[in-house]
């Protein structure tokens, strides 16, 4: 029954009797639900604890209708298992640091809250990793989660590109301008490189791990690549976001998704993917022009006309995307970029209906 749901049917750019919707972030903080959990656990906490992952996850798809379930989980993840600290700070958003112990991977000695990386030693002495048991706890959520979904509703599993985990390591959480990931790699190509080989080969044995556990399809975040210039999307990232999606497990669909994509998309897509996410920047029907039609398209309603237009606003910007669409199999909704929090619920489900109705085939 999976397999016949119409957004794996528009992964597969085959036809769809209307075009499927999911939104980034559908589970969050502007579910109501959601933040009173988040006032008594710590948000870690909560991505570990399978129940939880697996009510919240299965919770959003069912409240607003939409065509797949995506787990809930962090890109972040991941750094764990490379022996760094994460945390979340109020209002601050994630901070990335060295462990305070010493030894492989955990910072040599240096002083607890120094930036995660630093030097090419730090790079070199980041472990091989085994996702499958470090982060086996996201595992036994998608496999709880893939019982408890509805059989006809997908699974979406999902993790950061090389290039945006590269720059949380180098930076220590969100940054404005990446000057220090920039730095890396005009000063310290080689140590670049290695660091972002080592980040796909773990990224690669995460998800297709996420797969054997029950995931259906698979995001790829590429979140902050648009602080990079065409000529540096090339060099830099591009060859490491291919080899990534190159070792994952044929058949299960990817989507490969950033933000700021527009300078250089012909490239973005060129990195590979089935399905390439674009944000709100890039107008649907240049996007599918530039890159073609032998991949699937996703996106792109912007997620500020979602959170603060009136019904009427997000009904008219949903028929031009749709309009842009041209009714072509292959086109998922989705906003440009996540759920912001003070987004009404209402106008969520009311998204979801619009998609469904205005899309009748």
């Amino acid at each position: 029954m999976t397999e016949d749901s119409v957004f794996l049917k528009a992964c597969r750019r085959e036809e769809t009797p209307y075009t499927p919707v999911w939104l980034m972030r559908q589970a969050g903080r502007y579910m109501k639900d959601y933040r009173l959990l988040r006032e008594r656990t710590p948000f870690l906490d909560i991505c570990k604890n399978k129940d939880l992952v697996t009510e919240i996850t299965i919770g959003a798809q069912e409240k607003i209708g939409a065509d797949a379930a995506i787990i809930f989980s962090d890109i972040l993840l991941i750094v764990e298992p490379f022996g760094f600290d994460l945390s979340y700070l109020k209002g601050d958003g994630p901070s990335i640091r060295r462990a305070p112990s010493t030894g492989s991977a955990r910072g040599s000695g240096q002083r607890r809250g120094a930036r995660a990386l630093r030097t090419a030693e730090d790079v070199e002495r980041l472990p091989d990793i085994d996702p499958e048991e470090s982060l086996g706890f996201l595992m036994e959520a998608i496999r709880q989660t893939r019982r408890a979904l509805k059989p006809e509703v997908p699974l979406i599993g999902f993790a950061g590109a090389p290039f945006t985990l590269a720059s949380y390591l180098i930076e220590g959480g969100a940054s404005k301008d990446f000057a220090a990931t920039k730095e890396w790699m005009r000063r310290r190509p080689g140590a670049w490189g290695v660091l972002m080989e080592k980040i796909a080969r773990a990224t690669a044995k995460y998800l297709n791990a996420q797969v054997r556990a029950g995931a259906q399809a698979l995001q790829i975040f590429d979140s902050w690549v648009g602080c990079l210039s065409a000529e540096e999307y090339k060099n830099f990232a591009l060859p490491h976001s291919a080899a990534l999606i190159r070792s994952l497990d044929q058949g299960v669909p990817v989507i490969h998704f950033g933000t700021g994509t527009d300078p250089f998309l012909e490239l973005f897509s060129r990195a590979g993917g089935d399905v390439i996410g674009v944000d709100h920047r890039v107008r649907l029907d240049e996007a599918r022009e530039r890159i073609g039609t032998k991949q699937a398209i996703q996106g792109n309603l912007d997620p500020q006309l979602l959170s603060t237009g009136s019904l009427a606003e997000i009904k008219r910007g949903v028929q031009s995307i749709l309009k842009q669409a041209a009714g072509r199999s292959g086109h998922i909704f989705n906003l440009g970029h996540g759920v912001l929090p003070e987004t009404p619920p209402k106008n969520v489900v009311a998204l979801i209906q619009m998609v469904h109705e205005l899309s009748q085939r």
